[in-house]
């Protein structure tokens, strides 16, 4: 009986899990370039119970679960919707393919969000997103925006071309690239990804295009989200009525009398 409680205990705990997951998804639903993340469950683990009597062949073995336990917790890479800002420093890519941010630390980050932003600094000027990481270009080093341009021009091919009021003055190609398994990168936050062992090598993006004017919206679908969510409560009330009549029955064995 007591198995019966805590088989009834994971699915309450991992159904609530679930939520927490769906909630996170939802209320980052106007997020730039966000990635949704996904919930599944797996068995858990199962033993053998042998039927009484003296024949023990493995035919007779009964196998017996423990309830469900979290199976993978992965992000949907799929892209989200460009929204056009009209802002010269806001880029999104069309397809497959990562800017390249370099942290404080000098580690390199990965992200689809393309908000971009100048810092000017005692030695240049750089662009960079909203936490100040630089942005890189093809060769790993960071954009500087040379003094005099008035404007930023991005063509479709990721090559940056500063220009003043006569004239360009200097060019820069963005490090855009991908993996062979995005699904390896590591979240980070704010969006932003590291390259891990399962993500493997990092490649070019040819056929990335980018898009300047524009941002990747959230890949997070209300509708989907929200017939998850009935799908786990109902799942969620499941488990508390098998809970519920799991200590009845407890109740019922403990007050027996002879």
């Amino acid at each position: 009986m007591y198995e019966a409680l805590s088989i009834a205990a994971t699915g309450l705990r991992h159904q609530q899990l679930r939520m927490d997951t769906i909630a996170n998804n939802v209320s980052n639903v106007n997020t730039v370039a966000y990635k949704g993340t996904r919930l599944d469950f797996k068995d858990a683990l199962y033993t053998a119970g042998l039927v009484p009597g003296p024949a023990r062949s493995p035919g007779e073995n009964q196998q017996k679960g423990h309830g469900v336990m979290v199976a993978h917790i992965g992000r949907e890479f799929r892209a989200g919707n460009l929204e056009r800002t009209e802002q010269p420093l806001d880029l999104a890519i069309e397809g497959e393919g990562w800017f390249s941010l370099m942290d404080p630390n000098g580690v390199t980050l990965y992200t689809r969000n393309g908000n971009f932003n100048l810092s000017v600094e005692p030695d240049a000027t750089y662009l960079v997103n909203a936490e100040g990481y630089y942005l890189l270009d093809q060769n790993g080093a960071r954009i500087a925006v040379p003094a005099g341009a008035s404007t930023i021009e991005v063509d479709t091919d990721g090559t940056m071309r500063f220009m003043n009021d006569i004239d360009e003055i200097g060019n820069a190609v963005l490090g855009i690239y991908t993996f062979r398994n995005v699904y390896g990168l590591e979240a980070s936050g704010n969006g932003n990804f590291t390259q891990t062992a399962a993500a493997g090598e990092r490649l070019g993006a040819p056929e990335a295009v980018v898009r300047q004017g524009m941002l990747e919206g959230s890949n997070v679908h209300l509708a989907e989200e929200m017939t998850r969510l009935i799908r786990t409560q109902r799942a969620f009330q499941l488990a508390s009525r098998a809970l519920t009549t799991a200590d009845e029955m407890e109740g019922i064995a403990n007050n027996m009398r002879r």
